[in-house]
């Protein structure tokens, strides 16, 4: 009787704490969308109601068109991570080679150095999302013009891929956050948070671990165990 006392206690707490984080996931991911959609009313009302030039009207519809996609962007963002959520991502485990995940890295300008044959075993779908994001967050807080240097090796024990950028670095208050979900940067409004939580997620989902550090730029270590 204890025993199962203990068992259904247990069941309950770890089902009550899902049903909070799915409580605060719909909230976030409301007050995500109410700026983007706030923006796009003011400016059809705008365009119904005002004698607008075509340049005006162009000019318009564009903004209208990026936070379509901005929105697009974070409910898609936010149907992954409700996956991991409720633990129904499979992922399909096979070798893969660093340096494919980078071939997939079109229009970012990174320098790369590792050798060829350096490997882990993942999911490589998911593993290409992680990196990326871990490198547009880099983009994202580098100067103009700035460097990104992508390092990788297998030392025996795990396959090792150090990303970093000459950004201005993270204060100490923001690496407390880094990877918790909807927290931005100094506030960035072109930043929802969901990028570098997710790209934790799947990391550690194939037995890896990632870590960040700061000191004139930003450096993300991530391992692969074996």
């Amino acid at each position: 009787v204890y025993t199962t006392t203990v068992g259904l206690k247990s069941l309950y707490a770890k089902e009550n704490k899902e049903r909070i984080k799915i409580k605060d996931n719909l909230a976030n991911i409301s007050h995500q969308l109410k700026t983007p959609l706030t923006s796009i009313m003011i400016m059809i009302d705008t365009l119904l109601e005002e004698h607008v030039s075509k340049e005006k009207q162009k000019e318009y519809l564009n903004d209208i068109r990026i936070q379509i996609e901005n929105i697009n962007f974070l409910i898609i963002a936010m149907l992954k991570l409700s996956r991991f959520d409720a633990n129904v991502v499979v992922f399909e485990k096979r070798e893969i080679i660093v340096k494919d995940i980078l071939r997939e890295l079109k229009n970012i300008n990174i320098h790369v150095s590792g050798k060829s044959d350096v490997a882990f075993d993942g999911d490589y779908k998911w593993e290409c999302e992680a990196i990326t994001n871990i490198l547009k967050n880099g983009i994202e807080y580098s100067k103009d013009n700035g460097d990104i240097y992508v390092n990788y090796k297998d030392n025996g024990m795990y396959v090792s891929i150090d990303i970093i950028d000459c950004g201005d670095g993270i204060s100490n208050e923001d690496m407390k956050h880094i990877f918790d979900r909807f927290y931005k940067k100094n506030n960035n409004s072109n930043n929802f948070g969901i990028g570098l939580s997710l790209a934790k997620e799947i990391i550690e989902r194939d037995n890896g671990t990632i870590r960040v550090s700061s000191n004139n730029g930003t450096k993300f270590s991530i391992r692969y165990y074996k």
